[in-house]
């Protein structure tokens, strides 16, 4: 995108966020080991250069949360070779930031400084406005006579613009030990985004080898163990963030993002997680706290109601963007015998954010309203797919391998949230809400049906892309079969039991890029030809799209 200039930026201002969360302290034994050898998992998060070179800024910079006059900034600071990532060692240190009109910052449009201390882990934010809407701005940050790399970003359209277009890639579901993030380097080429959109498990908190990788580990996690305590989160988002492909996306254009389990442990519900053993592994109200802390350090996002992620974006007259949090407030997942998905008690997004979810889509005077749902909104049924099939596929989704016609950690477990937001958007006449959804480590294109037991004869009350994982594992790694293998007896056996979905990959990794005009909404789906290596490439693989005042997905015929 190119930057349209007209007028002087105004008055900036910038504030650290250091995060006020507090977790208690506790005793965890799977961490127990690993704690009395700190610095080998904490110098393993580093580049080798770290304990050579100080200050230095070894995991990237990034931006986020992209407003009409404002951008939030973010980087990490090494002030000393001993101040690594969770150890709490390390002395504060002032960090300058800039923002430029040009990459060569001739044209400085604003600076400041913020204060890097070991109480964030070195992480700091810059909160900057004033800036002109829909501009493309470089920045950077400096410090000890070091500086970091610059990087692009862009701001929002005015709340009141007439937007032509608007681009942003999609993504989820990122394993470490799985591949390379590969998917995060070919986004990055384009150079066409205006934002980009991470819809979750953006790390994994699993030990070494506990992970789905086909039974080979292509790269460690840091730390080895599963992660629990406030350093154990900090040193796994700063293993992540040394990754090149993901700083180089990071450095292309803003990010935003929601988390779901995998920031905290696997099916996190309110009260606990199916991988969180209370006692051995500390109580979960300090490990959440810990996790969520480490997040807002190291993530360029502004919690609008703190301790959680659900916020809305602006585009111009063209589209609003509402992000949920689905972990925080949910009621704990039913299993086979065990509780009722229609039980109007049990809550997947809490009242007051689907009160908050149901007012914004009725106020909102944009053409299209977008909404980042971390789990599937479209109901799923598994019908009648063969043994072999039927367990992986549920192992992949969590249900018990006997079969179940759902997937509990859903929307289909909390099926009165579901009506209560469908019947909303049809009783109100809302029209094109396109769901953008990650977590299934699947791609697909569906009509989201008011009922589904007599689609398509029924209404239908949105749409929703699902875009695959980035490197998790999808049904032919469980199976460790050949790419595509799975798909070709699934798929098909899918549709047929679920008549409102148009689409479904089962087995390839890669990401999305949605496009927007006034007249569609276009997921255009690409794969990766390796997962495993740091090279592979990316191939389009299916476009869908949306016309405006369908409420229908269908085929388009090439990418954008």
């Amino acid at each position: 995108m190119t930057s349209r200039h007209g007028r002087s930026e105004s008055a900036v201002s910038a504030t650290a966020d250091t995060a006020s969360l507090t977790p208690r302290r506790r005793t965890v034994v799977k961490a127990a080991a690993a704690t009395a050898a700190l610095a080998g998992p904490l110098a393993a998060a580093l580049p080798a250069r770290a304990v050579q070179q100080a200050p230095a800024f070894l995991h990237g910079v990034a931006s986020g949360d992209p407003l009409p006059d404002g951008v939030l900034l973010w980087t990490r600071v090494t002030p000393t070779p001993d101040a690594l990532p969770g150890s709490g060692a390390g002395p504060d240190t002032e960090v300058r930031w800039t923002v430029a009109r040009d990459r060569t910052f001739t044209d400085v449009v604003a600076q400041g400084t913020v204060l890097a201390t070991a109480a964030s882990d070195h992480t700091v934010k810059a909160d900057v406005r004033g800036l002109r809407p829909a501009t493309d701005y470089w920045f950077r940050f400096s410090a000890g006579g070091a500086d970091s790399p610059a990087a692009r970003t862009r701001t929002a359209p005015a709340a009141d613009a007439s937007v032509a277009g608007l681009r942003l890639g999609v993504v989820s579901c990122a394993n470490w030990e799985a591949g390379h993030f590969a998917a995060y380097r070919h986004l990055a080429a384009r150079g066409d985004l205006d934002a980009w959109l991470h819809l979750g498990d953006y790390i994994y908190e699993y030990g070494t080898g506990d992970y789905g990788t086909r039974g080979t580990v292509v790269r460690p996690h840091s730390p080895a163990h599963e992660i629990v305590t406030l350093a154990d989160y900090r040193t796994r988002h700063a293993r992540y963030k040394t990754d090149p492909d993901l700083q180089a996306l990071h450095a292309t254009a803003p990010v935003i993002a929601m988390w779901d389990d995998h920031e905290f442990a696997n099916d996190t519900w309110s009260g606990g997680a199916e991988n969180h053993t209370e006692g051995a592994e500390g109580a979960w109200a300090a490990r959440q706290a810990a996790a969520k802390r480490a997040y807002f350090e190291w993530m360029p996002v502004r919690p609008a109601v703190e301790g959680t992620t659900y916020r809305r974006l602006r585009f111009g007259r063209l589209a609003d963007l509402s992000l949920l949090d689905l972990r925080s407030f949910r009621s704990r997942q039913v299993s086979l015998g065990d509780g009722d998905v229609d039980d109007t008690g049990r809550t997947l997004t809490g009242r007051a954010q689907l009160d908050w979810l149901k007012a914004g889509l009725s106020a909102s005077d944009t053409t299209w309203r977008l909404v980042g749902t971390s789990v599937m909104i479209s109901p799923f049924a598994l019908g009648s797919l063969p043994a072999t099939l039927l367990k992986p596929l549920a192992k992949l989704l969590g249900l018990p391998q006997e079969g179940l016609a759902l997937n509990t950690d859903q929307w289909d477990g909390y099926t009165a949230d579901r009506r209560e937001l469908l019947a909303h958007l049809r009783g109100n006449a809302i029209r094109n809400t396109v769901f953008l959804t990650g977590d299934i480590h699947m791609a697909w294109a569906n009509d989201v049906p008011v009922n589904a037991g007599t689609y398509p004869l029924s209404a239908s009350a949105a749409t929703e892309f699902v875009v695959t994982s980035v490197t998790s594992d999808n049904l032919d790694d469980i199976l460790k079969v050949g790419e595509g293998t799975v798909n070709a007896v699934a798929s098909p056996l899918i549709r047929a039991a679920n008549r409102h979905v148009h689409w479904v990959d089962t087995d390839r990794h890669g990401f999305g890029v949605l496009d927007l005009t006034a007249e569609r909404a276009q997921m255009d789906y690409y794969v990766l030809s390796d997962r495993t290596k740091a090279g592979a490439t990316a191939a389009w693989a299916r476009s869908y799209r949306t016309r405006s005042g369908t409420q229908r997905v269908e085929r388009a015929d090439a990418p954008v």
